[in-house]
C-alpha cells in the first residue's frame, strides 16, 4: 500500500496542465459499445477509473487499442452479453452506465451493484425507471445482488420525466435513446459538462440531439451509429483543485488549457470565499496575492454556499471549497444536500486545527483563518482526499496520507504534477 508523505507551507509556482475529464471519460467510453465501427478517443486521463472500465469493456468484447499515451482506439466489432464481474462493478459507479448502451446494442445484461465513493446512498432508481419507459426489462435481484436489463422487443421512443436531474441516469437514458425506434424527450436531463460531451460524441457517431446543454434533450432515433474520434476537454475539477492548492500555498501557478468556458457559477463561489484568477485565452493564472476575505450577504449575514445541478456549484469541489475557507478571513455556511457522508472528512481537518463545527450531515460552518498543522491522515474518497492533500500542504510540518488509490482513481499522477510546481510530496510504500 502507498501513501503521500508532504511536507506543507512550500508555496507553488509554475505551470500545469490538467488531464482529460474523468466523468466524461467513463460515459465515452462506454458509448463506444453502440456501433461496430472503432471509435478513437483522445485525452482519456490515465487514472484507476479508467483502467476499471477498460477492463469492463474488454470482457465484453470490446477491442482496446492504445494510439498513444492518452490516445485509444476502440472496436467493439462483436460484444456478448456476459454476467459483468462483480470485482470490476464495485470498484466505480459508473458500471451503471454499460446499462443503456448494451439494451440498446445487444438487449441483455447482468449487472452486479454498482460501486464508488462512500458518501451516503446513492440511488440508481432514476435508471431504472428511464430505461423502463424505453422498453427496456429491468429488475434488481436483491438476494442475488443483481441487475437485469432485457430488450427483447428492441427500444422506443417515450417521453420521460427523470424524478431527479442525474448525471449517469441522463447518460444510460441518453445512450439507449439514440438508438431507439421514434422520438424521445428527456425532460430534467442534467446538463453538466461531461452530459455535454457525451452527446456531441454520440450527434459525431451519428445520432440525432437536439437541446445540448439544456434540461431537455430531444432524440430521433437512427437504425445504427458509426465510427467517430473525438478529444475529451480537460477535468475541471482537477482545474479547481489546482486552484486551491495555490490559494492555500500562497503560491502563483498557471493551468494551461484548463477549459474556462465551464468554470462561470465556479469563479463566483470562490470570489465569495476571497479568491481570485485571471484568464488569459484558455489559460487561467492564478495570482500569489489573494484578499481571502469571506465576502457576508447583505445587512452583514453569514454567507451560504450549497451545491446545486449544473450550471450550480458541483457537490465534488465542496470538499476542496471548505479546505481553502479554513485559510480564509471570516464564517461561511457550506450546505450539500445531495450526499449524506460528504461533510465526515472534516473531522480531519478539525484534528489539523481547522475551526470547523458539523451542524449535520449535510451543513458545516468553517470559521477562518487557522493555522493547519501536520497529521496522519486517510482519504475516504476522490474528493476528500484531494481536499486532504490541499490541507497537508497548507499545513505546517509533515504530514502522511494513507488510502491514496482512492485519490489515484480521480487524480492522474497528482503527486507528480504538485511535485512539478514545487511541492514536496512524496508517494512512499509501506
Amino acid at each position: 500500500m502507498a501513501k503521500f508523505v508532504i511536507e506543507g507551507g512550500v508555496p507553488l509556482h509554475g505551470e500545469v496542465t490538467p488531464a482529460g475529464n474523468k466523468n466524461a471519460a467513463l460515459p465515452l467510453l462506454a458509448a463506444t459499445l453502440l456501433t461496430d465501427e472503432p471509435v478513437v478517443l483522445h485525452n482519456v486521463p490515465q487514472i484507476r477509473d479508467v483502467d476499471t472500465m477498460r477492463a469492463l469493456l474488454e470482457s465484453l468484447g470490446v477491442e482496446v487499442t492504445p494510439l498513444g499515451p492518452r490516445s485509444w482506439r476502440l472496436h467493439a466489432r462483436t460484444v456478448r452479453p456476459a454476467e459483468m464481474d462483480p470485482e470490476l462493478c464495485k470498484r466505480i459507479r459508473a458500471s451503471i452506465l454499460l446499462a443503456g448502451p448494451m439494451s440498446a446494442r445487444t438487449g441483455h445484461l447482468v449487472l452486479p451493484p454498482p460501486g464508488g465513493d462512500v458518501i451516503g446512498r446513492r440511488r440508481v432508481d432514476t435508471h431504472l425507471l428511464a430505461l423502463r419507459a424505453l422498453g427496456v426489462e429491468a429488475d434488481y435481484d436483491r438476494l442475488a445482488r443483481r441487475f437485469t436489463f432485457r430488450a427483447p422487443h428492441g427500444l422506443h421512443g417515450a417521453d420521460i420525466l427523470l424524478d431527479e436531474a442525474s448525471v449517469t441516469a441522463t447518460e444510460n437514458a441518453l445512450m439507449a435513446a439514440v438508438l431507439a425506434k421514434g422520438t424521445t424527450v428527456l425532460r430534467n436531463a442534467a446538463s453538466e459538462p461531461h452530459v455535454q460531451e457525451l452527446a456531441r460524441l454520440l450527434v459525431r457517431m451519428g445520432a440525432r440531439i437536439q437541446g445540448i446543454g439544456s434540461n431537455t434533450l430531444h432524440i430521433e432515433g437512427v437504425e445504427r451509429l458509426h465510427g467517430a474520434e473525438f478529444t475529451i476537454g480537460p477535468d475541471y475539477l482537477e482545474v479547481v483543485s489546482y486552484i486551491g492548492a495555490a490559494v492555500v500555498t500562497r503560491g502563483s501557478i498557471r493551468i494551461r488549457n484548463a477549459g474556462v468556458d465551464y468554470l462561470g457559477m465556479i469563479r463566483l463561489v470562490f470570489r465569495r470565499l476571497g479568491v481570485v484568477w485571471h484568464e488569459e485565452g484558455d489559460d487561467i493564472l492564478v495570482p500569489a496575492e489573494q484578499p481571502l476575505t469571506i465576502e457576508p450577504d447583505l445587512g452583514e449575514a453569514m454567507p451560504e454556499i450549497t451545491v446545486m445541478p449544473w450550471p450550480g456549484f458541483p457537490t465534488d469541489l465542496m470538499s476542496i471549497a471548505i479546505v481553502v475557507a479554513t485559510q480564509a478571513q471570516g464564517t461561511v455556511l457550506f450546505h450539500d444536500w445531495m450526499y449524506p457522508s460528504r461533510m465526515f472528512f472534516t473531522d480531519k481537518l478539525v484534528g489539523m486545527g481547522a475551526r470547523i463545527v458539523l451542524c449535520d450531515p449535510h451543513r458545516c460552518i468553517v470559521s477562518g483563518p487557522a493555522q493547519l498543522l501536520g497529521e496522519r491522515l486517510e482519504s475516504p474518497d476522490i474528493r476528500a482526499g484531494m481536499a486532504l492533500v490541499l490541507a497537508a500542504l497548507a499545513a505546517h510540518g509533515r504530514s502522511e496520507i494513507r488510502n491514496i488509490g482512492q485519490i489515484d482513481r480521480g487524480y492522474e499522477r497528482v503527486d507528480e504534477k504538485l511535485r512539478g510546481l514545487g511541492a514536496r510530496i512524496w508517494r512512499v510504500e509501506e
